[in-house]
């Protein structure tokens, strides 16, 4: 067993030879990368800096001479994330560490990033009280809060460091108890407003005897199935809930980026694809709802998020995007519309229902779509059971035709 330990020796080295010694100490390899480029290192590494920097095609010196600390520190996060991908796959990196302020904080979880998921990765960061987006985005980065500032040992940084270095032991040399097996997985999005649906989806399917993972579609849940697709982690996509594409056309907070939709689409695994919750876009708190929105029908979730209903207009550029992206998809594909609503919110007598800006949706849809998109249309809502039921079989039609379903 190995851990490697990210981080800049000539400024760190103290701190990263006490967590090195900590974890030596219980019987484990350590790796040390050095991301240093202002100073000598502390002391010798086991990858220097100049080899990381190697691995993102720069020169060291050259990066010490531009003196630009971004083009620097974007340049050793790349390396870094070269180095440790190849460590990895040489079977010398069980677990990542990372320790440090800004700077290597933005190294270290780019280089954990890189990594597949479940391998241990934990950063213990000045910036881990704050918002961690930036460095975990959708991958398995646990941040530890360093409390004080990592310069020089005292006995506050000497037991968080100790904690952080035996918890990474505890990681790397015990197994988790945790069943693996070969059964397809398919990846399956939900919202609080689509969960009935899911919830009747996901059992119908685990009954014939599939493996599934549901992600929360809050901008990284989306983002976490799409690299999990790319991986080869999931064999069958069912999304019923592509409201994050609301998020990203309109600006609210839980956007997954323009890729949403692509991973299924490029890969070719079998999909089916509905509109759940494409009726809101997300905010926080009701005081934050931007100006420019005050005017629009808003529904306070909880303290901490306030929906907005989208309107005809929105609603017709997200049915526009939608199938564009289902257009393209290589694999087996269908659209299912809920015609009665799409999402709890969206029913008649609810807060969101609006026949005008559904109907501009499904149109769209209609329109935009070509004959290599199944359609599938319902009167009932996202969340009625003959709904959740009939994706469920279209999806488990779709794996046994592609020979990946399980087998009976």
């Amino acid at each position: 067993m190995a851990v490697v330990v990210v981080g800049t020796l000539d400024t760190k080295a103290e701190e990263i030879g006490f967590a090195r010694d900590v974890i030596e100490a219980q019987g484990i390899d350590v790796h040390v990368v050095d991301a240093g480029v202002v100073g000598d290192p502390g002391f010798e590494p086991d990858t220097a800096a100049n080899a990381v920097a190697s691995a993102a095609g720069e020169s060291l010196d050259d990066l010490r001479e531009a003196g630009d600390r971004g083009a620097a520190m974007e340049a050793m996060g790349e390396g870094a994330a070269a180095v440790c991908r190849d460590l990895h796959e040489e079977g010398v990196l069980d677990g990542l560490l990372g320790l440090g302020g800004s700077g290597n904080t933005s190294i270290a979880t780019q280089a954990m990033r890189a990594l597949p998921y479940g391998v241990p990765k934990l950063m213990v960061s000045t910036m881990a009280s704050g918002d961690v987006r930036p460095y975990v985005e959708a991958r398995d980065v646990m941040m530890l809060y360093s409390v004080a500032d990592i310069e020089g040992l005292n006995q506050l940084s000497r037991t968080v460091i100790s904690n952080a270095a035996l918890a990474m032991v505890g990681m790397v040399s015990n197994e988790p108890d945790v069943e693996v097996d070969d059964r397809p997985t398919i990846g399956i999005t939900m919202f609080g407003v689509t969960t009935p649906c899911v919830k009747h989806a996901r059992a119908w399917l685990e009954e014939r005897g599939y493996e599934t993972i549901v992600f929360h579609a809050t901008g990284t849940g989306g983002t976490a199935m799409e690299n999990l697709v790319r991986e080869g982690v999931i064999d069958g996509v069912l999304d019923v809930t592509t409201t994050e594409w609301a998020d990203e056309l309109v600006g609210g907070v839980l956007s997954a980026g323009p890729t949403r939709l692509d991973a299924a689409a490029e890969t070719g695994i079998p999909q089916v694809v509905s509109t759940g919750a494409l009726d809101m876009v997300n905010f926080g708190p009701r005081e934050e709802v931007p100006d420019e929105f005050q005017d629009r029908t808003l529904h306070v979730h909880n303290p901490q998020v306030t929906l907005m209903r989208t309107t005809p207009e929105e609603c017709a550029e997200l049915g526009r995007i939608i199938a564009e992206k289902l257009t393209a998809a290589t694999g087996p594909t269908a659209l299912a519309l809920p015609l009665g609503g799409v999402s709890m919110l969206a029913v008649e007598g609810e807060e969101f229902h609006d026949p005008a800006a559904d109907a501009a949706l499904f149109d769209a849809l209609r329109e935009g779509i070509d004959d290599g998109v199944e359609l599938m249309e319902f009167e009932t809502d996202v969340n009625d059971e003959a709904f959740a039921e009939a994706i469920a079989r279209k999806l488990h039609e779709y794996m046994r035709a592609a020979g990946r379903a399980p087998e009976s």
